[in-house]
């Protein structure tokens, strides 16, 4: 059974990865009549479209009135970071380098975070160029509103990167724009104490939608991508199909009712495209796999103070995914061999993916891109990975259910959400499964602009 579904995520992501680097979505001319609004609705799976449970009239009357998909087929590791810089791209993260939500820095054996961009602008996160990158070249109007890896990004005019610090947005996006909203008194000012305070995004996301209205009113962008994050704190929390996922998922329509508001009001009304996507889906679990308690009773850790950290080997946690850094170059092609086959034995492992497959889920081996582990691990539905290093259980049961994402990513409720909305797209277009790479060339085609090397394609052309 792990292998046949293994094998079908492989072969989901492998066709449109066997081909990349030849696609190209090229057009003649810029269309600075047209404005796209792309809203990434953080952890909104696929199956709450077709559930009666999720009360989302506005995303059903854009999927009736326009494209959807049956499902969206994300990254792996099926994260936040990852997913949203393939978002920007139109690549798999073996390409644009943004692997995963952080990755292990092989020379100090330390973690470098992604999440959040507390280290790294857009520029050095990124390997290959954004969509946004791609407008802004083209002479259009380009906005982010909390979207991820924009740090200090160039080429959005308008800019309030996903950061959580007090002065954040003002050091690191537009501060003429921020100080424009917090002069029409929206509560920008508020949004640092916001991150902390609530770990989720009820007020933020209302914050955002309200910025991403001044926009569309004020100024008029070609480009507008939004990033809104409650439906994934809050699943985090008390798990998918929850009463309080069903609550977020109803908030979460209504933003989406605001933005469409918005855009009804906007001068560009009747040229504006508006696509609703998520990132990835979620699965629950209650059990913790934990592989750095079987690498520490193999020696391959270092302690120091009591504590183990990198020592041989060391493996860093992505929810439902894993990632496995060989740092013993001299056995590297043993250890491998070696842990393969170790952590294949191990309750709640989906897959271990080595390296004759790990191009083959998107991401690169690490002799071209030091980002990457040698091995990557995939948990059932059900578990999850800790970094958790002591103790001797591999596997261990938490208190109560939770909900995490990070797995394999075609698998029915790890699928993403996908709606096309605008003029020209006849309603009820049925596009079909599609791909997470997709999305960029679509946003290319419709606004007219050349993407080069994509591994997607446009999923409509109006």
């Amino acid at each position: 059974m792990k292998r046949r579904t293994f094998q079908a995520c492989l072969l989901a992501i492998v066709a449109v990865t066997a081909a990349g680097g030849f696609i190209t979505t090229r057009a003649a001319e810029p269309r600075k009549d047209r404005t796209v609004v792309l809203v990434s609705v953080d952890g909104l799976a696929h199956f709450y479209l077709d559930d009666p449970r999720a009360d989302m009239p506005t995303i059903r009357r854009l999927a009736k009135e326009g494209a959807s998909a049956r499902g969206m087929v994300t990254v792996f590791p099926s994260v936040t970071w990852a997913a949203h810089a393939t978002l920007s791209t139109g690549v798999w993260p073996a390409k644009h380098g943004v692997i995963a939500n952080d990755f292990l820095d092989r020379q100090t054996r330390q973690k470098v975070t992604l999440l959040c961009d507390p280290v790294y602008d857009k520029e050095q996160a990124f390997r290959v160029p954004t969509i946004y990158d791609a407008a802004y070249k083209a002479g259009l109007v380009t906005a982010g509103v909390l979207w991820p890896v924009t740090r200090n990004a160039r080429t959005l005019h308008y800019s309030a990167p996903d950061m959580p610090g007090d002065d954040a947005w003002t050091q690191f996006g537009t501060p003429s724009w921020i100080a424009e909203l917090r002069k029409m008194g929206l509560p920008v000012d508020s949004h640092g104490r916001w991150c902390r305070e609530s770990g989720g995004g009820v007020p933020r996301d209302w914050l955002y939608t309200r910025m991403t209205r001044q926009l569309l009113l004020e100024h008029q962008p070609n480009l507008v991508m939004i990033h809104l994050v409650e439906p994934d704190h809050v699943q985090h929390r008390s798990g998918p199909r929850s009463d309080d996922a069903y609550w977020c998922a109803s908030y979460a329509d209504d933003r989406i009712r605001d933005i469409v508001d918005a855009i009804a009001a906007s001068p560009h009304a009747r040229s504006t495209y508006l696509i609703v996507c998520s990132d990835h889906g979620f699965f629950p679990y209650q059990k913790l796999i934990q592989p750095n308690v079987l690498l520490r009773k193999l020696n391959l850790l270092e302690e120091k103070d009591g504590k183990f950290g990198p020592g041989k080997a060391w493996c860093m946690s992505q929810g439902g995914g894993a990632g496995v850094y060989i740092l013993d170059e001299a056995n590297r092609s043993a250890l491998i061999a070696q842990l393969e086959k170790e952590f294949q034995q191990v309750e709640g492992i989906q897959a271990v993916i080595g390296p004759e497959q790990i191009e083959k889920v998107g991401q690169a081996l690490p002799e071209n891109e030091p980002r990457c582990p040698d091995l990557w691990l995939a948990a059932e539905s059900g578990y999850a990975f800790s970094e958790t290093a002591t103790g001797n259980d591999l596997v261990v049961s938490r208190p109560s259910v939770g909900g995490t994402h990070g797995y394999l990513p075609d698998q029915p409720d790890m699928l993403a959400m996908c709606v096309v909305w605008g003029p020209g797209i006849n309603p009820g277009t049925d596009l079909g499964k599609v791909q997470i790479v997709d999305i960029a060339p679509t946003i290319a085609a419709i606004l007219g602009i050349d993407l080069p090397n994509v591994d997607g394609k446009p999923l409509v052309r109006p």
